[in-house]
Parts: C-alpha cells; sequence; structure tokens
C-alpha cells in the first residue's frame, strides 16, 4: 500500500473516532502515536484536533502528551501551528495546569506570520481564560492590539477574548472600556463592531 492509502485510510479512521465519543478514552495513546510516527501533516493535524478535543474530556488521560502537542507550537507547517494552539486551549480549558508551563510560548502565536495561526491563538486563549482568566488579564494589550489585525478574520475574533474575561473577571476588562465603546461605535468592519459592542456589554452587566 503506498504512503498516499496509507494516509488516507488513517484519516478515514480519526475520522470515525472523532465521531465515535465513547471510544474516546480508551484511543488517546492510539492517536498520540500518529504524532511522532506518521510524516503526513494532514494526518498529524486532524490527530492534533482530536487530541485537544479528547483532552478537554479526559485532561488526566492527555497530560503525558501535552509536551508533544506543544512541540508543534513551533512546527516549519502552519496547519501544525494552528492545530497545536487549538489542542493546548481546549486541554487548558479543562485544566490550566496542563498548560500554564507553555503559556509563553503560545503567546508568540500573535505574531505568527500566518493568519490562521493568530486566529487559532485567539481561540485557544479564549478557551484557557473560560476557567483561568487571570492568565491573561496583564496580557490583555495583546488582544486589543488584534483588533487591529490585518486579516479580518483575526480582527473578528480578537473583541471576543474582552467578552471571555469581561464575564469572569470584569476588573480586567475596565481599563479598556472606553476603547472599546469607541471600537463599538466607529469600527469599519460591522463584526468587529458587534463583537467588541456585546464585550462592553457583558463586562458591565457583571
Amino acid at each position: 500500500m503506498s504512503r498516499d492509502s496509507d494516509d488516507k485510510e488513517i484519516l478515514k479512521e480519526l475520522r470515525a473516532l472523532t465521531k465515535n465519543k465513547e471510544s474516546w478514552k480508551e484511543n488517546i495513546d492510539d492517536v498520540a502515536v500518529k504524532l511522532n510516527e506518521n510524516p503526513s501533516i494532514a494526518v498529524k493535524a486532524k490527530a492534533l484536533w482530536l487530541l485537544g478535543e479528547m483532552g478537554l474530556e479526559y485532561p488526566a488521560k492527555i497530560e503525558e502528551y501535552v509536551q508533544d502537542i506543544a512541540g508543534h507550537l513551533e512546527a516549519d507547517n502552519p496547519k501544525l501551528r494552528e492545530r497545536s494552539a487549538n489542542a493546548m486551549g481546549r486541554i487548558g480549558r479543562a485544566n490550566k495546569d496542563l498548560v500554564i508551563p507553555y503559556i509563553d510560548r503560545l503567546m508568540k502565536m500573535k505574531d505568527d506570520e500566518s493568519y490562521n495561526v493568530r486566529h487559532a491563538f485567539i481561540w485557544a486563549c479564549e478557551n484557557i481564560a473560560m476557567n483561568a482568566p487571570e492568565l491573561f488579564c496583564e496580557k490583555l494589550e495583546i488582544f486589543y492590539q488584534m483588533i487591529f489585525d490585518s486579516a479580518e478574520k483575526v480582527r473578528m475574533e480578537a473583541p471576543e477574548m474582552f467578552r471571555v474575561i469581561g464575564k469572569r473577571n470584569p476588573d480586567c476588562v475596565k481599563p479598556y472600556l472606553d476603547k472599546l465603546e469607541w471600537i463599538a461605535e466607529n469600527d469599519e468592519h460591522p463584526v468587529v463592531r458587534i463583537h467588541t459592542a456585546s464585550a462592553v456589554r457583558i463586562t458591565k452587566k457583571q
């Protein structure tokens, strides 16, 4: 069987496993092996994504693989960096202690050349901040600056970080309220305005 056929078969298995959540717990080891044993970008990317979802459900079982997953934050391929960030976000949402050693490495992704990676970075931080907003209270300037990113996708996501933090720790967002209100009223992009207005409203409500 060719490498291409092998990869298609593995991807098919991973897709089937994704839908079968009841069997995740006993298959974490098998999925994690694919990060090191398979050179295919597509297989690694799918494995990273699935490991993140498995880690959200079974953080204790994923612990031994977090270092491997985090290692892909600095992969040459942007898809792997993106999926690694996604996975770290999901795992960190379940247990912040598993990702705290890699937070500095994750934060560097704000400057990634790929806008998909920058978007995944914000999304990952939102996930972690759901249960650990204190990790980002001193880092909110990063997300404020990303509201002015060159990529539309990133600009739309960045205000969501203020919504997540504002709901859980409004004092952190207070210093940004005036600036966020201005963006909510004046930004050229309608989704940026809507997301920013939502962040302001939720923060004030809390």
